[in-house]
């Protein structure tokens, strides 16, 4: 067993840039790199919802779903035109059937939607609804990666999936919290 401990820094970018999975050198601002930040991100995110009161079903698949996000990150770090892709790193129409099961079965916990919903109602409602809207702009991104470098469709359509999860996520909390939604009305008074 390797017992060597390395340096937390590097000094690598310092100039700017980075490297991909491969070792190709790019400016930390490339696109790929926002993407798979953004993936990180969100990852970090769900790490905050965990940190919460869930039900034991919800803590499982969002463990599994860190998992599934690294691996996400790991795929877009890696400029597939140039490098082999590490088979880990790899989403398959498995993981979005996981993904879409596990929406159906938040959604069967709650009535139909019948107004807009505002992104509140509890601590773990807003940290899934911060998850989505972290979601959405990865997915983003990643689309216009996907214009400039074809990306597999799986992992388009698994970022895609998961905001319908975190939103289902939070729709199913805040019923169990609170007991309704808070929704939008267009007729709010702005009066003091």
């Amino acid at each position: 067993m390797d017992t060597e401990k390395y340096k937390l820094y590097t000094k690598g970018g310092d100039k700017g840039r980075t490297s991909l999975v491969g070792g190709q050198r790019v400016p930390k601002y490339d696109l790929r790199l926002e993407c798979y930040g953004t993936i990180d991100e969100l990852n970090s995110f769900v790490g905050v919802l965990l940190a919460y009161e869930l039900e034991e079903a919800d803590s499982r698949f969002l463990y599994w779903l860190q998992h599934k996000l690294f691996s996400v990150g790991g795929y877009l770090a890696t400029d597939t035109s140039k490098d082999e892709l590490h088979e880990v790193t790899c989403v398959t129409d498995r993981a979005v059937a996981k993904v879409e099961r596990e929406i159906d079965r938040l959604d069967d916990l709650v009535p139909p939607i019948k107004a807009f919903i505002l992104p509140s109602g509890g601590h773990i409602t807003a940290a899934a609804h911060v998850c989505r809207t972290v979601c959405r702009r990865a997915e983003r991104l990643i689309y216009r990666l996907d214009s400039e470098h074809p990306l597999a469709p799986e992992v388009l359509r698994f970022v895609n999936r998961l905001s319908d999860y975190f939103f289902a996520l939070a729709r199913k909390e805040v019923f169990r919290a609170q007991g309704q939604e808070i929704v939008w009305t267009y007729d709010h008074d702005d009066a003091d």
